[in-house]
């Protein structure tokens, strides 16, 4: 009764809060316009045809060999990535957490799980096209390899796993952290080996999480367009395929229908992970450690897991390493000469470079304030306030983390190029700068909502019902009491917004049109032809830009974040 009161009461007040009912109906417009609206334009042109609705595309696509092939090879690769990454990042995250080692190893570990955050998706596949292809610095120059085929089904899946165990590492990381070392003692006690605890205590503890961290590098891996575009070479995904089929056959029903199949294949491995695997890890993974666990110090472990571990990192950051120095190589592949900065100063004389920095620069630098600003207030609305349409706010802002850019830019083709529902109404909008903001915006926007959720889950809300007491109406409780207590979330959020968009390619390479160019698409290009040490330059201007960014972030939230407040009071 008392509940039902307090939910009538909820509703009474929202109701009569003009402010936050217009965000309510603005938020609800927005993200079924530009979520919603382009995936369920991709199946509905992919079921309408001239004789009506029907199956007939499906059945075309179908009945194309390089379709399924297309789809086996997506799916396979997916699967290897996943176990792969999977099985890195969790001895990574084991050395860390069981494993006493020296300082210098835990920054190599720092530096890998941030070299992702801060580069392009797909600065591996350069390097590794430049270390280990026909012409690459080891296979022809050191071991006197000529015919080396780094392209294909094997280039994709190291890139891949390269580029994604990190995700994995620090995912298992946290969790084996909140793991009560007081179970695997009692174990140990009892006479059970390291081995034995690890299988038969910490393994099965974790296996929820593991499956969590197949799952996303999974959904990852199939949607990554990038990597296969650049080493797949004749090895066709679905990805590349959609995009070739849109920009090469000009079939838009043949692509809508591709990526439909890819949507769903996205769609049931992301439910599978978000309503399945994350509460059953939440319900296995109790808390936080009840203390300190005892760090394993026998040299015959700590030896070779340091070993295996530091040379796993270093290698990946000497792949990134070899993208700066790529761009400094007068001609890559053929011999050596004196370095030269060349590729660079044509970067901005020849390529239209400084055109391209700017407009991806200025393009990232007006979605990210509103990406963040946007999470924050979806992520109060989830946690602070009770109405009906919360559940959809949440589900479909969370959406777009499982829809693959390849699929959101065919959705944004078909749904705007002739305005919506091919009215006209809103097609001034395709090929427009604004039109690029807006995929930037919904792209990021799952990341900062989660963060944003987990934030707001901390603060009690006595401390807003009592600015409300005083006669405060919503917005001055929202930017003068929640905000403010969010902060490093809001920051966090805001920096991470302005990375992923600088960095993205896949739903804007479909997109973007010859008014504005951007960075990422001019490396995939220069890439693609073979021209490596201007994509190279290209892709290191792009790294230092976001890596000042994330470093900026961090002084600042160290220097003026709500911990350095708290510290002082403390």
């Amino acid at each position: 009764m008392a509940k039902g009161q307090g939910a009538a009461l909820d509703r009474k007040k929202l109701m009569g809060d003009p402010i936050m009912m217009t965000t309510i109906v603005v938020l609800i417009a927005f993200l079924t316009l530009f979520i919603l609206y382009p995936l369920a334009i991709l199946l509905v042109d992919s079921l309408y045809g001239t004789n009506g609705f029907s199956i007939d595309t499906f059945k075309r696509i179908f009945g194309m060999w390089t379709f399924r092939r297309a789809i086996g090879n997506t799916l396979k690769v997916g699967f290897v990535v996943g176990i792969l990454s999977t099985l890195i990042g969790l001895l990574f995250a084991y050395v860390e957490v069981y494993v006493r080692m020296r300082k210098v190893v835990g920054g190599l570990f720092k530096v890998v799980s941030m070299l992702p955050v801060v580069s392009p998706p797909f600065v591996l596949s350069l390097s590794m096209i430049m270390l280990f292809g026909r012409s690459g610095l080891i296979t022809r120059f050191l071991l006197g390899i000529y015919d080396n085929d780094i392209y294909g089904y094997w280039g994709i899946v190291i890139v891949q796993t390269l580029t994604f165990f990190p995700v994995c590492y620090m995912m298992l990381k946290g969790l084996l952290k909140n793991i009560d070392p007081s179970m695997e003692e009692a174990a140990r006690d009892m006479g059970a080996s390291r081995w034995k605890v690890f299988t038969t205590v910490t393994f099965p503890l974790l296996l929820p999480g593991l499956g969590n961290a197949f799952l996303v590098t999974f959904i990852e891996s199939i949607a990554d367009f990038a990597n296969p575009m650049i080493i797949g070479g004749s090895y066709d995904t679905l990805a590349t395929t959609i995009y070739l089929q849109i920009t090469g056959a000009m079939d838009k029903e043949g692509a809508a229908a591709m990526a439909v199949v890819l949507l769903c294949i996205t769609l049931a491995m992301f439910a599978v992970q978000k309503y399945y695997l994350e509460r059953k890890t939440a319900a296995t993974l109790t808390g936080k450690a009840s203390r300190g666990r005892m760090l394993i110090e026998d040299k015959s472990v700590t030896i070779p897991l340091t070993i295996l571990c530091s040379l796993g990192a270093i290698f990946v950051i000497m792949m990134y390493i070899c993208v700066p120095i790529g761009a400094l190589f007068p001609t890559w592949g053929y011999r050596f000469t004196p370095l030269t900065f060349k590729w660079f100063s044509q970067v901005f004389t020849r390529y239209r470079g400084l055109q391209a920095f700017r407009d991806s620069f200025v393009l990232s630098l007006i979605a990210s304030p509103i990406t963040a600003l946007l999470s924050m207030i979806i992520s109060y609305l989830v946690v602070k306030r009770k109405f009906k349409a919360k559940g959809f706010i949440e589900a479909v802002s969370i959406l777009a983390m499982a829809v693959p850019g390849t699929v959101l830019g065919v959705g944004y083709i078909r749904g705007f190029a002739n305005g919506i529902f091919h009215t006209g109404i809103l097609s001034s909008l395709y090929g427009t700068g604004l039109i690029l903001i807006i995929v930037f915006v919904v792209r990021s926007l799952p990341t900062g909502t989660r963060s944003g959720i987990s934030a707001l889950r901390q603060i009690d809300k006595s401390i807003e019902e009592s600015a409300y007491d005083m006669g405060a109406d919503s917005l001055k409780v929202f930017t003068s009491v929640t905000l403010p207590l969010i902060k490093d979330s809001f920051l966090s959020g805001l920096v991470t917004a302005f990375v992923r968009s600088i960095t993205a390619i896949s739903a804007i390479i479909l997109l973007v049109t010859p008014s504005y160019l951007l960075i990422t698409v001019q490396i995939n290009e220069f890439a693609e032809k073979g021209a490596f040490s201007i994509a190279c330059a290209f892709a290191t201007i792009l790294i230092i830009i976001t890596y000042g960014a994330v470093l900026l972030m961090n002084l600042f939230i160290k220097f003026f974040g709500t911990s350095r407040k708290q510290k002082e009071v403390d």
